[in-house]
């Protein structure tokens, strides 16, 4: 039964949702909105520069007929009246600015525009990653006091333990001789370690170059580290060729009394047997996790 309630609410809805969708991709829209803009600025205002001849053109003859009344009122009345040859050079100034304004008007406002909405674009990006921002630490400030508490608790030496599930297992070398090795799995491996595999760029066959390439590239984040200040973890997957992340922009390494002040991929890390493996060359990928110092876009 047709039920004009029912298709309200279903428009509605629709409408809704389709706002969400735009406010979603809003900086995306506007980016290419203004990219799009440019370029249609660029085309106009290579057509009216092809118009503008004539204006121009325009604009000298005017002048000239304007010089030419002042020479005959001079040569009539016997003087050179200043004032009124000023007041014709003037008003063929002004038609002439005229004309070019209109036909470099609409060029001109849609150039406007477009700059508007790139800048629009930025300003949202960067509302957003504020908001990120303020939310990690917010999530960061929380874990970091029920981490105090347990520690008080527990001790610190339990709850690592726990957070990192660490564990002892038997260890059968090739000789057949059991031994025991503690081992940590990956419930505790934090949300930003990244595989150091074949999907990188920079990752070789050769498990040799491959810990080569991982030590010299933590030394020059290091490096950074200490000549900028800060180093963002973004900036650290970009140096291994790994995918940057929406938390990779507001979380990374700062120079400051409270934090590690350097930088360190897990790449020695005596709880994970992959490490082990790698160290070794017996295999050729690895699991980074790295010691961030949590979110830095407000310290800097």
């Amino acid at each position: 039964m047709f039920n004009i309630t029912n298709i309200k609410s279903s428009v509605i809805t629709s409408m809704g949702r389709t706002g969400l969708i735009i406010r979603k991709f809003s900086p995306e829209i506007l980016t290419t909105v203004g990219i799009l803009g440019m370029i249609g600025t660029t085309i106009l205002a290579s057509r009216a520069t092809v118009k503008l001849g004539p204006i121009v053109e325009e604009i000298k003859d005017q002048k000239a007929e304007a010089k030419w009344a002042s020479d005959e009122l001079t040569t009539a009345n016997g003087y050179y009246d200043k004032q009124a040859h000023t007041k014709a050079i003037s008003k063929v100034y002004v038609k002439g600015a005229l004309d070019i304004s209109k036909l470099y008007g609409p060029s001109i406002t849609i150039g406007l525009t477009s700059i508007g909405c790139i800048i629009a674009a930025h300003g949202i990006m960067q509302k957003r990653t504020v908001a990120i921002a303020a939310a990690y630490k917010a999530l960061e400030t929380t874990f970091g006091e029920y981490r105090k508490r347990v520690i008080a608790e527990i001790g610190e030496e339990k709850e690592s333990d726990i957070r990192t599930n660490k564990k002892e297992v038997d260890v059968v070398s090739k000789d057949g001789k059991k031994s025991k090795a503690i081992t940590a799995d990956t419930n505790g491996i934090s949300v930003y370690a990244r595989f150091f595999d074949e999907h990188s760029q920079n990752w070789s066959k050769t498990s040799e170059y491959n810990l080569m390439f991982l030590k010299s590239q933590q030394n020059y984040a290091n490096d950074l580290l200490h000549a900028r200040g800060h180093v963002f973890l973004n900036d650290v997957y970009d140096m291994l060729g790994i995918p940057r992340s929406q938390a990779g922009q507001v979380v990374g390494w700062v120079i400051s009394k409270d934090g590690d002040n350097f930088i360190d991929f897990g790449i020695y890390d005596h709880y994970n047997n992959n490490a082990h493996s790698f160290v070794n060359g017996i295999e050729h990928s690895i699991l980074l996790d790295f010691n961030v110092d949590g979110v830095i876009y407000d310290q800097i």
